[in-house]
């Protein structure tokens, strides 16, 4: 089978302050397919399948952003039309694979995942099975449902199944090309919004119940669209998605069963992240170590500027020692501590650049203590890791504290963000990571204790105080049962 793959990702953070331009777009076209990206396990993984199953391969492009702000429209729209002109070149095919994000929002587009699906069916027709993976922290909308024959979701949180689920995908559309099964999709709205942390009871068993469900009595998929909260646009909000193979009832009643399934835990899988100060506080009552905290609220990988002081600003205020915190976003102090060398006492305003989500700079009397160009981090991942770029990167320490600065803006998944640097992990009292829930498979083996903070910041963790204007907020938490 002749088998075309394309896709733009992004996640859309419609209150960020950063716009997202071409420049911000990681670009992969024909043989980049094995360049190092952080949209790569998707497209290696069909490729292999592609390759065992003797089918051809046609890959346009694979576009990734770090999550922001609105894309602006012209890129949004050259980046699909290219992909829309390569797939219009290798006509006829036989499926349309789309690795996508499904939280995309450009200048004039609220649905991108929607309309580039939209696209796509307008020249394939209603014969080629386009199948599309999806973030979980996606809006699933009715027109991705309407003009899909597939849609499979990432099951984890922290992500770390993306090439699994993208195997999933390509087997199912292989076998309804084949005429094998005829997939139906139906979808329930659970009338939630949230952080749903998988590796965590009773969302693990919910997962678990989800792929043991698969594979028996026609149903094909089961997928949970968590949603990505800080895109403001109607179709924010959980939804449960159920493929069946040729019963749209069964669908309809197996999406509506895991739905409010979700829906009566509602209260128990939901976080709960503590303030800024409860979080320091709890840490420093622990006898063990390290402590690993979470500023969630700074996470780029939601749209953050992840520049914010509020959390170093605490610890110095504090007299917090044997610490580190990773990684702020400051371009200018990392090529002023790369001009002064290793081992250089330097004077440097830092972070509290890029708004007011970001808080006030600090000046700051530090030790440039290790400089590292092109440092690189891993994403763990079920089936192959990820290299993550984080750009010229270096520590700067002060009272006890290794402050880790880069000059690409990005989360942390791993401890090699500080292991890098020879830090010792193991040996530190505190650790405190700019990120929301990705760094989980990273640091659970190496932490006695994962606390989720919800410091300020532009990513707010608790629902309430992001200021939505386009949901329909008829949902839970604002309504305990808007069922009723």
């Amino acid at each position: 089978m002749k088998i075309f793959v394309a896709g733009i990702i992004t996640e859309t953070n419609t209150f960020s302050p950063i716009p997202t331009g071409l420049a911000d777009f990681e670009i992969l076209r024909g043989n980049d397919i094995d360049k190092e990206s952080m949209a790569r396990a998707p497209l290696i993984a069909i490729r292999e399948k592609a390759n065992a199953g003797g089918h051809e391969l046609v890959f346009s492009l694979s576009a990734f952003a770090q999550p922001a702000g609105l894309t602006i429209r012209s890129v949004y729209e050259n980046l699909r039309d290219e992909f829309l002109a390569d797939l219009k070149t290798a006509m006829p095919v036989d499926i349309v694979l789309l690795p996508l994000h499904g939280a995309m929002v450009a200048e004039g587009y609220d649905d991108c995942e929607g309309d580039m699906v939209a696209k796509v069916r307008e020249i394939v027709g209603a014969d080629v099975v386009i199948g599309v993976e999806l973030d979980l922290h996606c809006h699933l909308s009715e027109q991705i449902l309407r003009e899909a024959d597939l849609v499979v979701i990432y099951k984890e949180y922290p992500h770390i199944d993306m090439g699994i689920r993208a195997a999933e995908l390509f087997d199912l559309a292989v076998a309804t090309a084949e005429g094998k099964i005829k997939p139906t999709m139906a979808m329930f709205d659970c009338k939630m919004m949230g952080m749903y942390l998988t590796p965590f009871e009773p969302m693990r068993s919910f997962v678990d119940e989800m792929m043991a469900a698969e594979g028996k009595d026609g149903v094909l998929s089961l997928s949970l669209a968590h949603c990505f909260p800080w895109g403001d646009v109607a179709d924010c909000g959980a939804r449960m998605l159920a493929i069946t193979d040729d019963d749209p009832e069964k669908a309809t009643q197996v999406a509506e069963s895991f739905g409010r399934k979700f829906f009566a835990q509602r209260d128990s899988v939901s976080l709960k992240p503590l303030s800024l100060d409860e979080a320091l506080d709890k840490a420093l009552k622990s006898d063990e170590h390290p402590i690993v905290i979470a500023d969630q609220a700074d996470n780029a990988g939601g749209g953050a500027p992840s520049d914010s002081t509020f959390v170093l600003k605490a610890m110095l205020e504090r007299k917090i020692s044997n610490a580190g915190i990773a990684m702020i976003y400051d371009p200018i102090a990392v090529q002023l501590a790369k001009s002064a060398g290793k081992g250089a006492k330097l004077k440097v305003r830092l972070g509290g650049k890029m708004g007011v989500s970001s808080g006030d700079p600090l000046d700051l009397d530090v030790t440039v203590s290790g400089i590292i160009d092109n440092m690189t981090q891993r994403w763990p991942q079920q089936d192959k890791d990820l290299t993550i770029q984080c750009g010229d990167s270096v520590c700067l320490s002060m009272s006890g504290i290794d402050i880790i600065v880069n000059s690409k803006r990005g989360q942390v998944f791993s401890p090699d963000v500080f292991s890098n640097f020879g830090i010792d992990v193991s040996k530190k009292k505190l650790l405190v990571v700019k990120s929301m829930q990705h760094f989980y498979a990273g640091y659970e083996p190496i932490a006695a204790e994962v606390i989720y903070m919800a410091a300020p910041g532009a990513v707010a963790p608790i629902m309430q105080d992001i200021p939505f204007s386009k949901p329909d907020l008829h949902k839970y938490p604002w309504m305990d049962n808007p069922f009723e």
